[in-house]
């Protein structure tokens, strides 16, 4: 008679679809440089192709931040996390006044290309992190040993 074990596949740890949402989101970014960078050159030549560069850095250096914020503060405990995730959201709102402020006097680049892919990447690379966190299956909770009791059942004893 054979016997027939079944070894569980082990489950991916909790940081498996912050890793997967920064993966997505940064191929989506490289997507929508390449396509952006192709169709602002073709609108607008040079000048174009810098607006839409500038606008996938800024756009999709924007998103990717929080979600590698997020990543990087995964195993501190929540409060830290929560101020450490403050402090980069307040750092990025001041570097993407000043990056805008500083560009905004030069005229290298195609404002309507910059304005464009802004907004697409922000739409592109959110959408892309949302499909990684959704296409990964983790637990929420922690499996516990079969020889674990139950959650107050020591105390009813």
């Amino acid at each position: 008679m054979a016997t027939v074990t079944f070894i569980p596949a082990p489950a991916p740890d909790h940081t498996a679809s912050l890793r997967a949402a920064v993966r997505y989101g940064v191929l989506g970014l490289i997507v929508l440089a390449v396509v952006g960078s192709i169709v602002a050159t073709l609108l607008a030549g040079m000048p174009g192709l810098y607006g839409a560069l500038l606008g996938a850095a800024v756009g999709g250096g924007f998103i990717l931040c929080t979600a590698l914020g997020v990543l990087f503060t995964a195993k501190l405990p929540a409060t830290t996390a929560g101020a450490v995730l403050l402090g980069t959201w307040l750092l990025k709102m001041i570097l993407a006044i000043t990056v805008l402020a500083i560009l905004k006097p030069l005229d290298f680049y195609d404002k309507t290309a910059l304005v464009l892919v802004i907004v697409l990447s922000l739409v592109i690379v959110l959408g892309a992190e949302t499909y990684g966190v959704l296409g990964v299956k983790a637990p929420y909770v922690e499996p516990r040993a079969a020889g674990d009791a139950e959650p107050g059942e020591k105390d009813a004893q």
